[in-house]
Order: C-alpha cells, then structure tokens, then sequence
C-alpha cells in the first residue's frame, strides 16, 4: 500500500528550509509542499489573513492528498492558526514552528540573544507568552524584519543584502564579550535560505538557532506511518508564480520540480 504523504505549507519558498530537514530526516518519505505565494507574505498580513489561508490550505490538502500529517512550516502561522487547525482537525496529526528561544537562552554565554521575526510573529499572543517566559533566562533584543521573507521570496538578491544588513545592524552589538549578542533566533522559515548572508553580517562568534531540524525530528516521532524504501519527489504546488517556485527550488535545494499552480 501507498503510503499516505506528509503535507507541508508556507506562505511561501521559507518553507523549503524545514522541507530540506525533513526530507533529510524522512528520505522515503512522500511530501505535498504547498507555497501560498499568491497570498503573501502573511508576516505582514493580519491574523484574520493567515487563519482563512491556513485554513483553506488544510482543508485541501486533506480533501485532494489525504495527507497523514501536517506540518505548518510557517511561524507566522504556526501561531495565529495552529490551535484552531488542530481543534477543527483533532484526527490529523500537525506539527509547527516555535522560535528557538528556549535552546538560544541555554547556548547563550553573554546571556543576550537577539531575534530576527516578522512583525506578526512577533506581535503574535503565542510568541509574547514564550518571551515572557523565558524573561529571566536571557535579554532578548526582537527586531521585525520588515520586508526580507518578501525579498527572499523573489531572490531579490540587492534588496536582501540591504534588508538583511539593516536588520541585523538594529541588533546592536554582537560577538562574544560582556554585553553583545552571541546568539540570534531565525525566527522565519525564509531567513536559513540566506544564511551565508547573516554569517557574514553577524561574524563568526555568533550562534545562529533554527527551527527545520527539531520540526523534522518532531514530525517522525508523531508520523502515524513512516515510509521505509523508495524515493519520492515532493509533489509541488503554488497558489502564486510557478516560475518563481522553480526557481527558489533549483537555488536552494539544487533540485528540480514540477510546478503546479492552483487557484485556492
């Protein structure tokens, strides 16, 4: 029997990043990848945006792919719709985003981290409950990159590089002395695409924290049926620009894919 694929979605290409990890992690596995491209970025969109989007991707991937597990690869809508999705679907197994601050506050030595997010991540209920929590364990500089998830969306490469510079500039200092920032959260799944990028910008004595690994190992151990021989190509769809998801494959996964573009 066929095993039954994992759905995975995005506002857009970020998703990529933990579609990497878990391909990595689940190499026989089958996947639905799932780019709302046409309807982004949801960082700077409402959360009454992201819920309807979420939503009505869910509900298409379960209605046309009878996929076994979900995975949210968003943060942004990771927090403004998981609890709802998980409430309106409580047999499919779905599996989100949080930003690593827990892992950045115990790795931090300076005890300062700083966080690059969207601005609704970062004003999500979800994101300031974990901040608060954590309030004790680290100084947490947040800064909302406006425009960047866009920019990497459409491998604008100038406008990255300035967005990029302009945002981790805002952090203040960083390194590993007294009073800098050694540690930094990616807390949007575009930002790993360009990590060569932030290295540079950051230096050398900076610890970057992502979120694909721990959502791959995570979506393994709540897999009802893990695929064990073969090798699948994700089926891959968009609801923007087919071209463009193509093109955000071959750069940043070196692979090929077939595109197809839906209107939903």
């Amino acid at each position: 029997m066929t095993t039954r694929p994992v759905g995975v979605f995005d506002s857009g290409i970020g998703g990529l990043s933990v579609l990497r990890a878990l391909r990595s992690e689940l190499p026989h596995q089958r996947f639905v990848y799932l780019a709302d491209s046409g309807h982004a970025p949801y960082g700077e969109r409402d959360a009454t945006h992201v819920i309807a989007r979420s939503r009505a991707i869910t509900r298409y991937l379960r209605e046309i792919h009878d996929i076994q597990t979900l995975v949210v690869a968003c943060n942004t809508a990771t927090a403004a719709a998981i609890h709802l999705l998980r409430a309106e679907h409580p047999d499919l197994p779905i599996v989100g985003l949080e930003p690593a601050l827990k892992p950045a506050a115990l790795a931090s030595r300076t005890h300062r981290v700083g966080v690059l997010a969207t601005r609704g991540t970062l004003q999500s209920t979800k994101f300031q409950t974990l901040h608060q929590s954590l309030a004790n364990q680290a100084d947490f500089v947040l800064r909302a990159c406006d425009g960047l998830a866009d920019a990497i969306e459409h491998q604008d490469l100038p406008r990255i590089q300035a967005l990029a510079s302009e945002h981790v500039a805002a952090l203040g200092r960083c390194g590993s002395a007294a009073g800098e920032i050694d540690t930094v959260v990616l807390g949007c799944t575009h930002y790993p695409l360009i990590l060569p990028t932030l290295r540079d910008l950051l230096g050398p004595q900076v610890t970057l924290q992502e979120s694909g690994v721990p959502v791959a190992r995570q979506t393994r151990r709540m897999l009802p049926q893990a695929a064990e021989t073969g090798e699948h190509p994700p089926l891959w769809y968009t609801t923007g620009d087919a071209d463009e998801l193509q093109a955000a494959v071959r750069r940043w996964l070196q692979a090929q894919a077939r595109v197809e573009t839906l209107k939903l």
